[in-house]
């Protein structure tokens, strides 16, 4: 499986994750021009070899008209704030296929759900400050071409380090993370340390958020190419964010199996207990007719879960079943690598689960989805999964 691995041990940011996918790519000068080819107002990008710690790598410079963020000739673009239909105005307008348009405005809308949470207001009255200037613009486009470019099947990264200290925005002196930072990273695991200052931005949080499908260690990878990204300030640390791009094996993990036997349980009790073990932590649960002392027909239950989730899940078996005691044993599980996309349908949006590995990839659409279109329409599963599946072929061969 192709893979993109992020280090984000000193944070990330649109213009970081932009440079460090170029470097990713076989052909950056092309890819260049493609970015450049895009057509945002003003802007054009510019790569530039930079050195932090010792190693090299590449700086994304954004010009507007000529100057980069922070020069006086370039404030008026920077500060003018917009709304979402500004945003919308100016990707719909962009020089690349519908998919790369929907991630952008699929990123914008994290940001766009973050600062209407932190401000109180709805997202249609959101005031993009910084992340609507046209640098910020311009690093969202991009990251969401060169992913786009790469091909990747799917998108991980380390634990994100936020930094730690204040940071100076255009709502005032705020806490690092930033509080709009802080609710797009809401679940993924992120840490501080000894650098005083924001080194995950709301653009680089958002970003993440959208195409990173699992966050932790760097899996086994067979790494082709290797990118750094560098920042513009300096810190005692390289201040740099490395991806890699290569091949992944299908994944083998170690788990523990949970069993017990009743025999006192009706049905309804023994599927409401499944349902909090699923709650607690299970990745499996599964019953088997079993007959037991005194000739009695009982049930055996098995429940599968990871070795961190495994109290929680004994817990549950005690509180939710009548069963006196719980064998543990563990066992290797060889299971095909997963992730979800999204169709955007005339009957809202559907998720679909991608399974590969082993030489097969298989495709099916979630059944939660299917079966509120069905009711929604009055008719079969079967059929509002075919209604699906037509609307998908016919927008892909249009494409």
């Amino acid at each position: 499986m192709k893979t993109i691995y992020l280090d984000c041990s000193m944070g990330a940011a649109g213009d970081m994750l932009t440079a460090a996918l170029l470097e990713l790519t076989e052909d950056k000068e092309t890819a260049l021009e493609e970015l450049n080819a895009l057509g945002i107002p003003h802007v054009r990008y510019v790569a530039e070899r930079s050195e932090k710690r010792g190693i090299v790598g590449t700086h994304m410079s954004v010009k507007i008209d000529g100057h980069e963020e922070g020069d006086e000739h370039a404030e008026h673009h920077h500060h003018h704030g917009r709304h979402m239909e500004d945003i919308r105005s100016i990707v719909s307008a962009l020089n690349t296929n519908e998919k790369v348009k929907r991630d952008i405005m699929a990123v914008y809308t994290l940001i766009a759900d973050a600062e209407s949470h932190v401000h109180g207001r709805p997202v249609s009255e959101v005031h993009f400050h910084e992340v609507g200037a046209l640098d910020a613009i311009a690093d969202i486009a991009a990251v969401c071409v060169l992913i786009d470019r790469l091909g990747a099947d799917e998108v991980c990264a380390s634990v994100i380090h936020v930094g730690s200290g204040t940071v100076s925005c255009a709502h005032g002196i705020l806490p690092v993370p930033a509080p709009a930072t802080a609710h797009i990273l809401r679940g993924i695991p992120c840490c501080g340390g000894e650098i005083k200052g924001e080194l995950c931005t709301p653009t680089g949080a958002a970003l993440l958020r959208h195409f990173v499908r699992r966050f932790g260690d760097m899996p086994a990878i067979r790494v082709d190419a290797i990118g750094y990204g560098m920042g513009k300030k300096d810190f005692p640390r390289a201040n740099a964010l490395r991806a890699m791009i290569g091949e992944t094996e299908t994944e083998t993990e170690r788990i523990a199996v949970l069993s017990f036997n009743v025999d006192d349980m009706t049905a309804e009790q023994i599927s409401f207990a499944s349902e909090r073990l699923f709650a607690s932590g299970a990745v499996e649960v599964f019953t088997l007719p079993a007959g037991m002392k005194k000739s009695r027909p009982g049930t055996l239950v098995c429940a599968l879960c990871h070795e961190e989730k495994k109290e929680a899940v004994i817990s549950a078996i005690f509180k939710n079943t009548s069963t006196l005691g719980v064998r543990e044993s563990e066992c290797r599980r060889h299971v095909l690598e997963r992730r979800f996309v999204k169709y955007d349908t005339p009957y809202g949006e559907v998720r679909s689960k991608i399974s590969e590995g082993y030489g097969v990839k298989r495709e099916k659409l979630e059944y939660e989805d299917l079966a509120r279109i069905a009711r929604e329409n009055d008719t079969g599963i079967d059929r509002a999964a075919k209604m699906v599946e037509e609307h998908i072929i016919n927008s892909n061969q249009k494409s």
